[in-house]
């Protein structure tokens, strides 16, 4: 082959490599979850696995970032810090309706539903020693509230009051829920807060130690009012039999959210398309990871949403027939 034909040929496969490598462009998205012990970075994980598989037809890149919770993933979604957040319901709510920590900067009006999750319960964790049976107990008693950008806080917040109590009315403690467990084996943590799906691993940590622990129930008129007050609140069970080594001999009456996936407006149809594809035409993988998720339905992975629902979720929902399951008011042109 002559020297100009060789030229030719590799200016060929070079065009043909600069095509190809144009063509997988990747457009990167990350992910904001919660604690690395909790059920939202799992969550996280599971659905940046089945994105990334499937880059070849989406030339999407997902990454996981384990995040101090609701509250900063909401803000770091807005920000345009991350792409998508999982977040508790309420949250979501109190975002979009610029209420709790959005009082001040307002509405969110970009924040968008992708779709919802696992239900959460407000779990409150007691040792035996502090006496602590119902809510109204824990007066002058050591608790975790939950740390500050976490969703659970505003939740712990919420129970205090429905148990007639201030957060001055006990000595509360604001760490992560990870480090709760074993301050309340140490002796020094009467009880602590979390919302969280179960089972839970820092909920099997607290009750298989030396102190002996007992999951409180979350019940009460405070409570059924809080259930009238709040639609993103509803009754929940923690079943006994998930927590062996606990005091308890009987299911745990309780309230709880759902977790949800949320993205900004901003963020491209195609994207918000092809994930939320991925996860409903996969839901049996998906309700595999964890026993939180085995009661998910499509229909109920569209409950529980308050913000409204991004255009590319919503167009793969109408080509599937689930849009019949959405709040019309979450329908948006």
């Amino acid at each position: 082959m002559s020297r100009k034909c060789l030229y030719s040929v590799a200016l060929l496969g070079l065009a043909i490599l600069l095509t190809g490598c144009k063509a997988k462009k990747a457009t990167f998205v990350t992910i904001g979850t919660g604690g690395a012990t909790g059920i939202y970075y799992p969550t996280g994980v599971a659905i940046s696995r089945m994105i990334n598989r499937n880059f070849d037809k989406y030339a999407i890149k997902a990454t996981v970032e384990s995040t101090s919770g609701s509250v900063f993933n909401l803000n770091a979604v807005m920000n345009g810090d991350i792409v998508f957040g999982v977040v508790q319901s309420d949250r979501q709510f109190q975002a979009y309706n610029g209420l709790a920590e959005w009082a001040e900067s307002g509405k969110q009006t970009d924040l968008r539903s992708v779709f919802s999750i696992h239900p959460e319960s407000i779990t409150l964790v007691a040792s035996d020693k502090s006496g602590i049976k119902g809510i109204e107990d824990m007066k002058g008693k050591r608790v975790n509230l939950g740390n500050p950008g976490s969703g659970q806080l505003q939740n712990s917040r919420d129970i205090l009051t429905a148990a007639g109590l201030t957060e001055q009315d006990v000595s509360a403690e604001y760490v992560k829920a990870i480090e709760a467990p074993s301050l309340l084996q140490d002796e020094r943590l009467d009880a602590f807060f979390y919302t969280v799906g179960h089972p839970n691993s820092n909920i099997k940590e607290a009750t298989s130690g030396r102190i002996k622990v007992r999951i409180v129930p979350v019940t009460g008129r405070g409570v059924d009012k809080l259930l009238e007050t709040y639609s993103y609140y509803a009754k929940s069970v923690i079943p006994h039999s998930f927590y062996r080594y606990s005091i308890n001999t009987e299911d745990i009456e309780c309230i709880g959210v759902k977790a949800t996936f949320v993205t900004s407006s901003k963020v491209s149809e195609a994207v918000v398309y092809a994930l939320t594809k991925e996860v409903f035409e996969n839901i049996e993988d998906f309700k595999s990871l964890h026993e939180a998720y085995k009661v998910l339905t499509k229909e109920d992975m569209l409950k529980g949403l308050s913000a409204p629902i991004h255009k590319g979720a919503l167009k793969y929902y109408i080509e599937a027939g689930l849009d019949k399951y959405i709040d019309p008011e979450l329908i948006i042109e």
